[in-house]
């Protein structure tokens, strides 16, 4: 089998004017788009916010697992002002003046207070006492509904003065452990557990808003893209209505038909993906990069820093990377394309053994999409784990030096906890924003094979013609007038054709292959726009008239059939509604194809499909009776009797002299046989008419007609 013509992008696409335009066609969802896109980015400041909030939260549960340094400083002040000079003096007048106290014990007092006087460390002294003495220096004191005896205050004094170092957090625990139960109740770790609900609370909900908006904001871009690529897909059908034959004549069928399906689906399914990840990751990215400056500039630095790395590979990938989908778009039309002519023509290629040949070309195919695909996959595909390394980095620098900071007392622990969030809101839009343009770039890359097609050269607008034939009142001349055509403008292939057809009159040509019978045929139903010269029905050009009326006034068979799966009865009555089933059984059995119907499970409701479940021969007979339901002044014959055998051709050359009663009719043959009885036949070579006549006179003349007529019965 022949390779395909393969298109090769030489150079890059258009990325910004693409994706410029492939946003001016969303703007009938332009309002649906904007409430998406704000919904994202709401969604997004709110993931922003959530990270203070919780550092406030993580403050507080901090606060309640560590002592309350605040009760310990007043509990020490409140004791410590027992050992105040006013408070020794009074507490040794009272000493003395009791008469319970031994004299003893006041001899003691009176030699302590003489050490007092000439001592620096006046606790010390005051401790050598006994304790019966001692607590005559205390009152006791009630602080947070905790009452604080003497004896407690007295124990507390002494455990406190074994702390050698206030620093050492271990070894402040350790003390706090042993005060009296009166004291460890008033500075024991206690969360506030009424502001811990609050704040959790305002984090709940501030993730259920952020849920519900990123949840209506899927599906209202769920919604536009779908939306989107349907109304591409109608945009395409109506396109290829509009585009001459000479564009499908020039490009593969399996290459529109990936524009139509791959390309399309990639549109709308990489939008979804990309358009709201863009904008959510764009606004995590700003709104995480103010709040890390706002928590604290010097690790908002850090984090910055080392993320750095991720900016400089991300902007060098999307550049390698853009050529690579363009290429696999374009790539993934050839193969679509040489499937689609290798599937068409798979009985060819197994008789002419051409499957390994086939194969050959298949893969060679094959190899270059894998290769488009490998290269453009691979590296969209590096942003995951390089932007995964860096963010990772970045939470090893923000704890270090976090930890820096905690210890200098410049932070606390929960400015930690939300930068190691910060670092990810940081880092993760920077893997997301990679991806998200990946995904535009295949976006763009389809949609440039859309809007090419789009753009494609459309037959000539013919809104402006007035003029209309009534199927009903033609009369049915039709003449050619020094018609001339070319499928190049360089190169004609028919030269000054001129012929005049009467009304009722049966006209066929006839001529070797490549003569130009039926672009004559296409040029008379304007399936291609002449060169020169006119084509007149009852008087009026065709350059007057629109297609659409051309062709109702035209009954036509082709040698290639087509059937659509679906009813017999659908397939006879195309595209005609008030069809009874009886007309239909008539042209059923007038072109011999009744019986096989009727053998059929279900009859005209049986289910039928243009595959091998019937024969060819048959498939032409019912296209003959699609013909013979249309009701038309002028029918065109081309090759209709080419695939049927010789009984089956006798009884449809009647059913075609049947059908051409009253109408003025073109027929294209090669077995001339079976155009014996045409009241004129045209003989064409090389896009010109060489001979003109009915049978006989053609026979007669011993000329070309009559060379190719002789050469059907030579052995």
């Amino acid at each position: 089998m022949p390779r395909p013509m393969m298109k090769t992008p030489e150079k890059s696409k258009n990325f910004l004017g693409s994706i410029k335009r492939l946003f001016n066609s969303l703007n009938r969802w332009r309002i649906l788009l904007i409430v998406s896109l704000l919904l994202a980015g709401i969604s997004s400041i709110l993931s922003i916010i959530s990270p203070d909030i919780l550092s406030n939260l993580t403050d507080n549960i901090t606060e309640g697992i560590v002592p309350r340094g605040e009760n310990i400083q007043i509990v020490a002040e409140k004791i410590s002002e027992a050992f105040n000079e006013d408070n020794i003096i009074n507490s040794v007048n009272n000493i003395m003046s009791d008469d319970n106290i031994s004299l003893e014990d006041k001899k003691e007092l009176k030699e302590t207070l003489i050490e007092l006087n000439s001592s620096e460390n006046k606790k010390d002294v005051l401790f050598s006492l006994k304790n019966d003495l001692l607590l005559k220096f205390f009152k006791e004191f009630s602080f947070e509904g905790e009452k604080i005896s003497e004896k407690d205050q007295l124990e507390f004094i002494r455990i406190t003065s074994e702390i050698k170092n206030y620093e050492n957090n271990e070894e402040m625990l350790e003390v706090i452990d042993k005060f009296p139960k009166s004291i460890y109740k008033v500075v024991e770790p206690q969360m506030n557990m009424k502001k811990i609900k609050e704040i959790g609370f305002s984090l709940v909900i501030i993730f259920l808003l952020s849920a519900l908006f990123g949840f209506v904001e899927s599906y209202i871009l769920a919604t536009v893209s779908n939306n989107f690529a349907k109304s591409l897909r109608s945009s395409i059908a109506t396109k290829i209505n509009k585009l001459p034959l000479k564009y499908f004549d020039t490009h593969e069928t399996g290459n529109v038909l990936s524009i139509v399906t791959n390309d399309v689906d990639t549109i709308g399914m990489q939008m979804n993906q990309s358009l709201s990840t863009l904008v959510s990751s764009l606004t995590l990215f700003i709104g995480s990069l103010i709040m890390m400056f706002i928590t604290n500039y010097i690790m908002a630095l850090t984090a910055i820093i080392s993320s750095f790395l991720g900016f400089i590979l991300m902007f060098i990938i999307l550049g390698k990377s853009q050529k690579y989908f363009n290429q696999r778009q374009v790539e993934l039309g050839n193969m679509n394309g040489y499937i689609e002519e290798i599937y068409s023509g798979h009985n060819v290629v197994k008789v002419y053994n051409g499957t390994e040949k086939a194969i050959e070309d298949f893969d060679e195919l094959n190899e270059k999409l894998y290769y488009c695909n490998r290269k453009s996959s691979f590296l969209s595909g590096l942003m995951h784990p390089i932007m995964g390394f860096v963010g990772n980095f970045g939470y090893v620098a923000v704890c270090i030096c976090g930890a820096l900071l905690v210890m200098n007392d410049l932070i606390s622990f929960g400015v930690i906890v939300a930068f190691m969030i910060y670092v990810r809101l940081f880092t993760n839009p920077l893997a997301q924003i990679a991806q998200a343009m990946s995904n535009l770039q295949s976006s763009v890359a389809a949609s440039e094979r859309v809007f090419e097609f789009l753009d494609e050269e459309e037959m000539l607008d013919e809104s402006n013609k007035t003029k209309v034939l009534d199927k009903k009142k033609v009369k049915g001349n039709i003449e050619f007038k020094n018609v001339k055509f070319g499928y190049d403008k360089d190169r004609l292939i028919i030269n000054d054709f001129s012929v005049s057809a009467k009304s009722g009159k049966k006209i066929a040509i006839v001529g070797p292959t490549g003569a130009g019978k039926t672009t004559m045929v296409n040029l008379l139903m304007k399936f291609y726009e002449i060169n020169d010269g006119d084509i007149v029905i009852d008087g009026i050009s065709t350059k007057n008239l629109t297609r659409e009326n051309i062709h109702e006034l035209f009954i036509m068979v082709l040698q290639d059939t087509w059937l659509f799966e679906g009813s017999i009865r659908d397939n006879i009555r195309f595209n005609k509604e008030n069809v009874s089933d009886s007309k239909i059984w008539e042209a059923l059995k007038t072109v011999g194809v009744d019986h096989f119907v009727k053998t059929l499970p279900g009859g005209l409701d049986a289910k039928i499909s243009d595959d091998d479940s019937i024969s060819q021969g048959q498939k032409q007979l019912l296209t003959i009776a699609r013909g013979m339901i249309e009701d038309a002044p002028f029918l065109i014959l081309d090759e209709a009797t080419s695939n049927v055998d010789t009984r089956t051709e006798e009884l449809v050359q009647k059913a075609m002299d049947k059908l051409t009663v009253g109408r003025t009719s073109f027929i294209i043959a090669h077995r001339l046989s079976t155009i014996k009885n045409a009241d004129m036949i045209l003989v064409m070579k090389d896009g010109n008419i060489i001979e003109m006549g009915d049978h006989k006179t053609l026979m007669k003349q011993q000329g070309f007609y009559s060379e190719l007529y002789n050469s059907q019965f030579k052995k």
